[in-house]
């Protein structure tokens, strides 16, 4: 006997194929335009910073601004100069590039995995969930002092504070992904009888990804934040070092140097997730049209 099969099966059905093969298509130029200019990150995310830099200079040039508070524009690039003629720069960059990596990338991992468990278990819920909700009323920053007592001052203490920083925030938003995709899809999986592999490659991880990249802007903040704290903690090395050595002999330039790397720093890393973020996810946009 043939199985009949409705019209809004058949439009479902095309919704799964493109839902299947959509993350790795480019937005249609039609569907591009519809995106407006929101999405063009570059530009939005320059404006901000260029305008605050041209009312420092001109505050300090008019002398609006005390140099002991907030140094010159001008002061704090001759020190950047000097800290890069110097090589003592790249040095403590290249260190907090790797602390920051490795921490993010753990965090990452992890976070990924357990949001995974819980989200398509109702044991691995029961049993996660609730030790991540308290991990999340704690702050992190915290706990350092008995993470100090534990691993000591070394490398995996700190690796460990920024990799848990990450972990909730990827938790949280996978995990809230997971339980947001439409009940159609799985339905339609059952349907089709697809095996749990194909289930979770083609419907489960394309259905969390929003919420996955979403978690992962608010990881990119939490991962720069921590490096700071954990490098100012008896660090011999690494920005935030720079940045407590400069407090102790009253180097303001220098001081000033670390914290402008930082939020470079930060706002690359933001844009580079928000643009990944728009390219990965223009198949929602696909679909919607």
């Amino acid at each position: 006997m043939t199985a009949y099969i409705s019209d809004h099966d058949v439009r479902t059905a095309r919704r799964l194929t493109a839902l299947r093969a959509g993350i790795g298509n480019r937005t249609p130029d039609r569907a591009r335009r519809r995106l407006g200019p929101g999405t063009k990150v570059p530009g939005s995310l320059a404006l901000g910073p260029v305008l605050l830099v041209l009312a420092w200079i001109a505050g300090s040039g008019l002398g609006l601004i005390d140099p002991r508070i907030l140094p010159a524009p001008w002061t704090v690039g001759e020190s950047f100069v000097s800290l890069v003629q110097q090589g003592k720069l790249q040095d403590h960059f290249l260190t907090s590039s790797v602390r920051a990596g490795l921490g993010f990338s753990i965090g990452t991992a992890i976070g990924l995995a357990l949001a995974v468990a819980a989200g398509l278990s109702r044991l691995g819920e029961a049993l996660i969930d609730g030790p991540v909700q308290i991990k999340r009323a704690v702050p992190t920053l915290a706990l350092i002092p008995l993470f100090i007592l534990w691993f000591g001052i070394g490398e995996f203490m700190k690796v460990t504070t920024i990799a848990l920083s990450v972990i909730i925030p990827i938790y949280i938003h996978t995990h809230n992904g997971l339980r947001s995709i439409d009940s159609k899809y799985v339905e339609l999986a059952e349907t089709l009888r697809m095996s749990q592999k194909d289930f979770i490659l083609q419907v489960v991880l394309p259905g969390a990804l929003p919420g996955f990249l979403l978690g992962l802007r608010f990881a990119v903040t939490l991962c720069w934040t921590s490096l700071v704290v954990v490098e100012q903690i008896n660090a011999t090395s690494g920005l935030g070092y720079m940045i407590e050595l400069a407090r102790t002999y009253g180097q303001t330039g220098i001081i000033f140097v670390g914290l402008v790397v930082y939020a470079i720093l930060g706002v690359v890393s933001d844009g580079a997730v928000r643009l990944l973020q728009g390219r990965l996810l223009s198949w929602r946009r696909t679909l919607d049209h």
